[in-house]
């Protein structure tokens, strides 16, 4: 609901409407300043994991497949460790291929 004072349902006193070239139209607040370009840097972390990543991706199908070792006796949950190992596996190698031909032209 709106106030006596005209605030509510969309009104705000302290904003105005600008154009920013390149970019929709945005709304500024009293005293902020129009983002000129953002930088996927600005956002976050963008790399890959690198060398460090694919070992640990290869350590975790090790553990993965330890997993099938133990005193449980149903096998379904056995299916389930498997799917998951061979998953990665089929995107770690899926990685390797990627690497190898990332120089040529498809």
């Amino acid at each position: 609901m709106s106030d006596a004072t005209g605030r509510g349902q969309g009104h705000q006193t302290s904003a105005q409407v600008i154009e920013q070239s390149e970019r929709e139209e945005g709304i500024v607040r009293a005293g902020g300043t129009p983002v000129t370009h953002e930088r996927p840097e600005d956002w976050g972390w963008h790399a890959e994991a690198g060398k460090v990543g694919r070992i640990v991706g290869w350590l975790f199908v090790l553990v993965m497949l330890s997993f099938l070792v133990g005193n449980h006796e149903g096998r379904v949950e056995d299916l389930w460790v498997l799917g998951f190992a061979l998953a990665l596996v089929v995107m770690l190698l899926w990685d390797v291929r990627r690497r190898k031909n990332s120089w040529r032209s498809r």
